[in-house]
């Protein structure tokens, strides 16, 4: 006798590709040592946090006895927390926020559920671009939403404009974006993203309700070679966006994130409710508050963006000298090359043979491909390059 839910039985058994290259690494590393396995299945910072996230910890482990406490607050958060992020989001959003447009949440992850428990009713789509991160799908469906997947560009992972309008329906609630994008690591452009914005501006008005634009930033911070992320809530009424400070703070495991809404959004008001009421009844409450005090210190800091930098030229010198075909990542820290023999998950479990694991594409909704992270050791990048070699010469 079963005793859990057919759904979450479902999930288990086709659970996440990322998870499960992962737990493979742990029993790898086990059988033949840390320092013989290469590890790309996690995009998880190992970069240590900012000085400044040091200094907010030992500013609280001061003030023991003081008048501090670890208590409930409003379910958005602090207000002086929500009006320093305010100051910070009005500058790299290029528009006036005020704390009333904002809610800090549980990460990324907390905010998006936020989101879409609030706006979806059963039954509404939610588009996104594939390649896309899987649990999108989960988190849609926890609200009786359907994820619906659409192509990006084939030549280089950029928005297929003409695909999104296509499927863009009456039932559509919303499309997310991701960018810097994980996996592919493409950032979308301020054109495209504006003529995305006309898109639905149209499709709004033809249905008669909004159809909202979210971005999904956490890697906001991390682009290359001058690439540029433009800003979104000036460009679009129903625009909201979800940012995170696990990437730039490393700090993925104390979950702190936001949800921005356009200022401009008609109705703006009732939205905001609605997301504070959610944040309470999906059992998060509030933000933490050593995450909040955190931010009051290190906010608008970054680690060493160099040192990702520097891996992401390892990484193209190895899949390069080993042969791959690959789109040069812009932003985040990611890789997307092409399964060579086409089959990505007969590939991955090849490499994973050679100590060197990475998580297929059909993970990520685009088959074909696999994704490495390259928030490892550069030692460890460089490393890999036989065991690529190898995988290469016996799929293809």
């Amino acid at each position: 006798m079963d005793i859990i839910s057919e759904k979450v039985r479902a999930l288990l058994e086709n659970s996440s590709w990322i998870r499960r290259m992962f737990e493979e690494g742990i029993e790898l590393k086990k059988k033949h040592g840390a320092d013989k396995v290469c590890d790309f299945s996690l995009g998880n910072p190992d970069l240590p946090p900012p000085p400044e996230v040091v200094e907010g910890l030992k500013e609280l482990s001061s003030i023991a006895g003081q008048p501090f406490s670890f208590g409930y607050m409003p379910n958005a958060g602090f207000g002086w927390a929500l009006q320093k992020l305010a100051l910070y989001l009005t500058r790299e959003q290029e528009t006036q926020l005020g704390e009333n447009d904002l809610a800090l949440c549980c990460g990324a992850a907390g905010a998006m559920n936020i989101l879409l428990k609030t706006i979806i009713n059963p039954g509404d789509e939610i588009i996104c671009i594939a390649p896309y991160f899987v649990e999108y799908g989960s988190y849609v469906d926890n609200y009786g939403g359907a994820l619906k997947p659409v192509l990006s560009s084939a030549a280089d992972f950029s928005l297929d404009l003409s695909a999104l309008e296509k499927a863009i329906k009456p039932e559509t609630k919303g499309v997310i974006l991701n960018s810097p994008n994980n996996p592919t690591g493409q950032v979308y452009g301020r054109e495209e993203l504006t003529e995305l914005a006309g898109i639905l501006r149209r499709k709004s008005r033809e249905y008669g309700h909004p159809v909202f634009l979210i971005s999904d930033e956490p890697y906001r911070f991390l682009v290359y070679d001058g690439a540029e992320v433009p800003a979104l809530l000036p460009l679009y009424e129903y625009a909201v966006v979800l940012g995170s400070f696990s990437k730039n703070l490393s700090l993925p495991g104390e979950r702190i994130g936001y949800i921005a809404l356009a200022p401009q959004m008609p109705g703006k008001e009732s939205l905001r409710s609605g997301l504070v009421l959610c944040n309470r009844i999906l059992g998060f409450v509030n933000p933490t508050v050593v995450g909040q005090y955190l931010l009051k210190h290190a906010l608008g800091k970054t680690v060493d963006l160099g040192v990702y930098a520097a891996r992401r030229k390892a990484m193209a010198e190895v899949l390069s000298e080993a042969g791959y075909k690959f789109f040069m990542p812009r932003g985040a820290f990611y890789f997307f090359p092409q399964a060579p023999g086409g089959d990505d998950t007969k590939f991955v479990r090849r490499l994973a043979s050679e100590l060197v694991l990475a998580v297929p594409g059909s993970g990520f909704g685009l088959p074909g491909f696999f994704r490495l992270a390259f928030c490892v050791q550069e030692e460890e990048i460089r490393r890999s390059l036989p065991g690529f070699k190898r995988a290469r010469a016996a799929c293809e």
